[in-house]
């Protein structure tokens, strides 16, 4: 025990004191120097310096008090269920219940209140609303929260941030001020709270409120639960509509599973490195609907000497933040003329895709929703007899595309900064549009080899060893990570160093792994890659053709017998000759043109 530091006895009793808080003895803290996050049991909060600083401290308790206490009060099945689609509103939505599960607390206990303070001003510091000059620069989810929280405890706002909550208060009391006075009466109800917030959201626009989605939700609650198949069309449909969203959300084809398929989900999507590190590809498989890995062609004699140098990792761990920072800064200074061009092709692609989101209607009908815009002449003239329209039927299937760059080292300069800044403008893109978007890249962790070729010569050099290269997978935005929250992992890929040999062949089969398992209905991968598959190591000790034949193997797999849609964009590369759906780029710059051209065509194709 003499050992023991302040700090190390610092851990033991917060870690009790959120599994105590929780109530939930499985709870797991652990700390670190970037992002505080939770996923599921598993809670990360600021590390403090040993010497126990009270400011750090008290910011280390205020995040595992806001967890603990999400964990406690929040049913994530129930929010999924009520929450809107529209990224805007979905982001608002998510604010004011994660401001709920606060509250509760810092009504109930003064020192969780001072915690929860304490993190809120850290939260805050790095809040755009903390430098906002005007009110385009004011997020509105978080003023909205602020507000808020205002109002079901009785706290002003962090210092640093009321100019520019003002900005946005007289707007957000004008149009949903009784709305937010609503929301303690709420309180401890999270069904009853989500509605009052849906509510609040159509009176502020976010969520478009009209005649025919009133009479919807009237009926909500007598045909939710008998007509599965209806509200799933519904919802689909809800999903990238930029005004219209009900109360329900998600589709599900039975209720009873939501909550067990959505944490599946966020397992595979939060952990990918717990998961998928030591199993390689194989350990997604078990959640594919369709068909097991194991289905693949009896010739796909292609091996690894070995997998356990392998790894899947994120942005954030390959970089601390303050470098992340640097680097994003770096790679916006060197496509400040290239980015204008690049996003209003991206907004030639956005508004593609809500033409086709958008409802319609068959008016003058005989039965179906009563048309309230010609109720008018009806009061005016008994005669006329009262007028239905019916709602036409969308295409638009719930989507969720994956961008998987090449990270080899023949992409360094112009060609990867472009891929990173077009990426990212795709990302900002479809999430506007309720597409939800993965980034993905793929490179080895060393030149010629690494520690698996090390392991080879130390075993006397056997004879066809197969892939001889540590694998690095880096995930620099998941899917179901708001573009805000990754925007700057994308700087990683200015990093020297990073880029070193590619193999695409198993780059391909993890990122379709990852969007197998997904549960959106239409699954989008997209390659950008500047060349065939390189490894030294590997080809020095096999034959020449060893990545490229198992490269053409997996993509042939993918496109007779997968649903996922794949195209490539080789860029000085033809990589036509590997994809059906393909097209090569002479110069860089041009790659952001063709990404969007690509996307609309697939998302075009019925």
């Amino acid at each position: 025990m003499a050992d023991r530091s302040k700090l190390d006895d610092f851990k033991d009793v917060l870690g009790g004191a959120a599994r105590s808080m929780a109530r939930d003895p499985d709870l797991e803290l652990a700390y670190t120097a970037e992002a505080p996050s939770q996923t599921g049991q598993h809670l990360k909060v600021p590390m403090p310096a040993r010497d126990l600083p009270p400011a750090q401290v008290a910011e280390a308790r205020g995040f595992a008090d806001s967890f603990s206490l999400k964990l406690r009060h929040h049913n994530e099945a129930m929010h999924r269920k009520n929450a809107p689609q529209e990224a805007l509103a979905r982001a608002c939505f998510d604010a004011l219940e994660q401001v709920r599960t606060d509250a509760l607390g810092s009504r109930n206990m003064a020192g969780a209140k001072d915690n929860l303070n304490a993190a809120l001003e850290m939260r805050m510091r790095s809040d755009p609303i903390a430098r906002a000059q005007n009110r385009d620069e004011v997020p509105i989810s978080t003023a909205l929260a602020l507000l808020a929280r205002e109002k079901l405890t009785g706290q002003a706002p962090p210092a640093g941030t009321v100019k520019g909550l003002d900005m946005l208060r007289e707007w957000i009391e004008e149009s949903a001020g009784t709305d937010l006075d609503g929301l303690n009466l709420t309180l401890d109800d999270q069904n009853s709270f989500a509605k009052l917030s849906t509510q609040l959201l159509q009176h502020l626009d976010l969520i478009k409120s009209d005649d025919e989605s009133e009479a919807e939700d009237s009926e909500d609650d007598s045909d939710e639960e008998s007509d599965d198949s209806q509200d799933d069309g519904a919802d689909e449909e809800a999903t990238g509509d930029q005004g219209e969203s009900e109360m329900r959300s998600e589709p599900s084809d039975d209720d009873s599973q939501d909550g067990e398929s959505d944490q599946n989900a966020e397992e595979l999507e939060e952990g990918a490195e717990e998961e998928m590190g030591d199993a390689g590809d194989d350990g997604m498989m078990p959640v594919r609907p369709n068909r097991a890995m194991s289905d693949l062609p009896p010739g796909f004699n292609y091996t690894a000497w070995t997998e356990k140098y392998d790894e899947v990792i994120s942005a954030t761990e390959l970089c601390d933040d303050e470098e992340l920072t640097r680097l994003r800064a770096f790679l916006d200074q060197q496509l400040t003329s290239l980015q204008g061009a690049v996003t209003k092709l991206a907004n030639r692609l956005q508004r593609r895709l809500m033409a086709q989101q958008n409802r319609s209607w068959d008016f003058d009908q005989e039965e179906g929703m009563l048309d309230a815009a010609r109720l008018a002449r009806v009061v005016s003239n008994p005669s006329h007899s009262l007028s239905y329209k019916i709602e036409r039927e969308t295409d638009f299937r719930d989507t969720v595309v994956t961008l998987l760059i090449d990270n080899s080292g023949s992409m360094r300069g112009r060609p990867i900064s472009i891929a990173a800044i077009s990426a990212d403008i795709m990302a900002r893109t479809l999430e506007r549009c309720g597409v939800k978007t993965e980034i993905l890249g793929f490179t080895t962790r060393a030149w010629k080899g690494g520690q698996t070729r090390e392991d080879w010569l130390s075993a006397n050099r056997p004879a066809n060893p197969g892939r001889l290269n540590d694998l690095r997978h880096i995930v620099y935005k998941k899917a179901d990570e708001p573009w805000r929250h990754a925007k700057k992992n994308l700087g990683l890929m200015m990093r020297e160093g990073l880029l070193k040999e590619n193999i695409d062949g198993e780059a391909l089969l993890w990122a379709h792994s990852r969007l197998i398992a997904r549960p959106e209905e239409r699954r989008i991968l997209m390659v950008i890659s500047d060349g065939a598959p390189v490894d030294d190591s590997t080809l020095s000790v096999n034959h020449g053709a060893y990545l490229e034949n198992h490269l053409r193997k997996v993509i042939d797999w993918i496109e007779s017998r997968s649903p996922v849609q794949l195209v490539a964009i080789g860029i000085g590369h033809d990589v036509t000759r590997y994809y059906k759906k393909a097209v090569t780029i002479m110069d860089a710059e041009q790659l952001g043109g063709t990404m969007v051209e690509q996307l609309a065509g697939l998302f075009d194709e019925d």
